[in-house]
């Protein structure tokens, strides 16, 4: 049985305005989702602007298509938004004119289903790709990774205290039986990480650095951050919504370096690229959080091309 899609834009309108679409212009969607950010950005930029949204969950991209269809002015690839580059040169698309939106992380429908394999609270066999195309999994990950690859996952991505323990206990019990399931891994987490009274499961934090892991998340937003600027029209906008402080730090980082002026050897300024709009991140509303919990760890930045 088909698993029902449920999706919840995160700061729709906060993200929307920021981007500030306006018609006739080029806007990227890097991660399509539900659809709620892509479908905003259309109707402002009808009827002349165009958008090109990218997934690459075949799920979510089935429900998105049947969302978008009125607008005709909508391409989705199913791509890697670190792919940008490619799929405008396929489009003949020079430049990205009005800017580009990143929502990062896991949908909810990802999140929560029963059979993709990123959540601890269903049975089910370790997966937690974004691309079930994807040939590495989360199963590939903890079955063939080294002790110190495993606990450097762990203690980078996860930013866990006791990574190289919990390592171990993988490496010694998967040499007795392979890994397969959720169930299996969180009852080595259990015993392998000393949080009893914890109010966050201790889960939380492994299957989220399993996450990053096998879609190379942290890499890609990295790359297209620093690839899209050469793309970007004077005036043009990136907005980046993150989940977790591994994402915003790099966001952050980025951003503060190509909007401060570099002094050079030979003397004088290499310019500032971008400009901040917003030099503390924008938060959800009390009423978004109350309706959708989730959200309460979302931060939204914006920066402009100069």
């Amino acid at each position: 049985m088909e698993e029902e899609f449920k999706h919840y834009t995160v700061m729709k309108n906060e993200a929307v305005e920021a981007l500030e679409p306006k018609d006739g212009l080029i806007y990227l969607d890097g991660t399509l989702g539900g659809g709620g950010h892509s479908e905003l950005i259309a109707q402002k930029i009808s009827p002349n602007g165009r958008l090109i949204s990218f997934d690459i969950d075949d799920v979510a991209i089935s429900y998105a298509k049947k969302r978008l269809e009125p607008y005709k002015n909508v391409t989705i690839v199913k791509r890697g938004y670190q792919e940008f580059d490619r799929v405008l040169k396929e489009l003949n698309i020079e430049k990205i004119t009005g800017g580009m939106l990143l929502d990062l992380g896991a949908s909810y429908y990802q999140l929560t289903s029963k059979t993709r394999g990123f959540s601890f609270s269903s049975d089910t066999k370790l997966d937690m790709r974004f691309n079930t195309s994807q040939d590495f999994s989360a199963y590939d990950l903890i079955n063939t990774y080294s002790e110190e690859e495993l606990a450097d996952v762990f203690y980078y991505y996860g930013e866990e205290r006791y990574s190289r323990r919990l390592a171990k206990n993988i490496i010694n019990s998967r040499n007795v039986k392979k890994i397969e399931t959720t169930t299996e891994l969180c009852e080595i987490i259990k015993k392998s990480l000393p949080y009893k009274n914890s109010r966050t499961n201790p889960a939380t934090r492994i299957f989220q650095a399993l996450r990053i892991e096998v879609n190379g998340e942290l890499r890609n937003v990295e790359e297209t951050l620093k690839k899209v600027v050469p793309f970007l029209s004077n005036g043009a906008k990136i907005v980046v919504i993150t989940f977790h402080s591994l994402e915003d730090r790099i966001v952050k980082k980025i951003f503060k370096e190509l909007s401060t002026e570099k002094s050079l050897p030979q003397g004088g300024f290499e310019p500032k690229i971008l400009e901040l709009v917003n030099k503390k991140p924008i938060c959800p509303t009390d009423e978004e959080i109350k309706e959708n919990p989730p959200s309460r760890s979302a931060k939204l930045r914006i920066a402009r091309k100069v």
